[in-house]
């Protein structure tokens, strides 16, 4: 969650990220392998076991990134990728938002390289929370391409097994602002998209 907002303020469909004017930065978690070079050359696919063509979801918002690292070897680490805003818009621009249940894409949709899936949002502690998270699934040409397009890696897996170990300890009392102070969570804001990106998102449905 934002920590400039409470969560009755927050959109049912809203964009939360950590950002500076140049860049924003989105989250996906890999094996220790791919991890590990990629942060040692700044190239996400320094690893040979990095697969280029294969469909990548990041996310903006923070909290629960493959649970807090503790999902399974293939997701032990995760990393943060700083990317410029003109990029992370083209990949924006060039989604397909996934429907509803009953609903069928067109043939249209189901040609774009990119899914935007708006997942419900949770807490630190992994409640739900009554508004939505967007994740964003890359694939085909631009998958391999938007690798090209980061320019910082850092692991942050530490900070997310911190945060666990808080979850454990128990939050009651702990503020959202208190969390950013301790290296608990990154300090997100709403990241505001023009009309013509909130249409191709669908941000206004609910």
């Amino acid at each position: 969650m934002s920590s400039s907002q409470t969560q009755s303020s927050i959109l049912y469909r809203q964009i939360r990220a950590l950002y500076d004017t140049e860049t924003i930065t989105v989250y996906q978690a890999y094996s220790a392998a791919i991890a590990t070079a990629a942060v040692t050359a700044q190239k996400l696919n320094a690893s040979p076991d990095f697969k280029p063509n294969r469909m990548t979801w990041i996310k903006p918002s923070w909290a629960y990134r493959s649970n807090y690292s503790l999902k399974d070897s293939n997701q032990s680490h995760i990393l943060a990728l700083k990317i410029p805003h003109s990029h992370f818009h083209h990949i924006l621009s060039s989604a397909s938002v996934t429907p509803g249940h009953g609903t069928i894409m067109t043939a249209e949709e189901k040609a774009k390289p990119v899914r935007v899936q708006w997942d419900p949002e949770r807490s630190a502690d992994m409640k739900i929370l009554p508004y939505r998270s967007i994740q964003i699934g890359i694939s085909g040409d631009l998958a391999a391409k938007w690798v090209d397009w980061i320019e910082r890696i850092e692991d942050v897996t530490q900070m997310a097994r911190r945060l666990k170990e808080a979850v454990d300890a128990g939050l009651e009392g702990l503020g959202e602002e208190e969390m950013v102070e301790r290296g608990l969570v990154p300090r997100e804001r709403v990241y505001a998209v023009d009309e013509e990106l909130r249409k191709i998102l669908k941000m206004d449905l609910e």
